[in-house]
């Protein structure tokens, strides 16, 4: 009897003790919002590597998100929001070198 007590005691305290990740619904956020301005300059056309590692990660991202693994999600979200930002820089350059309008 004391015994189950005691491991009923140890499973609450570890249970209570147990801190998980929270959403990164920020970094999904601005992940979203830096490829949307990516796309807007055609970034896939004008700096498609940067433009498919964005992709890539934000996939990855959404795939952990779905399955609850947000830490690896927030990594993927981060990386794909800084790879569209490079992708939109790079795309804008090339477009105002090129004198395509923006």
């Amino acid at each position: 009897m004391k015994a189950t007590r005691l491991l009923v005691g140890i499973a609450l305290l570890a249970a209570i003790g147990c801190q998980t990740t929270p959403a990164p619904v920020e970094d999904y956020s601005l992940a979203r919002a830096a490829i949307d301005a990516a796309r807007s300059v055609q970034a896939a056309r004008h700096s498609p590597g940067y433009w498919h590692q964005a992709e890539e990660a934000y996939r990855k991202g959404r795939f952990y998100y779905d399955d609850r693994d947000y830490a690896k999600a927030k990594e993927q979200f981060v990386r794909a929001r800084v790879s569209a930002e490079k992708a939109e820089n790079s795309a804008r350059l090339i477009r105002q070198r090129t004198g395509d309008v923006l």
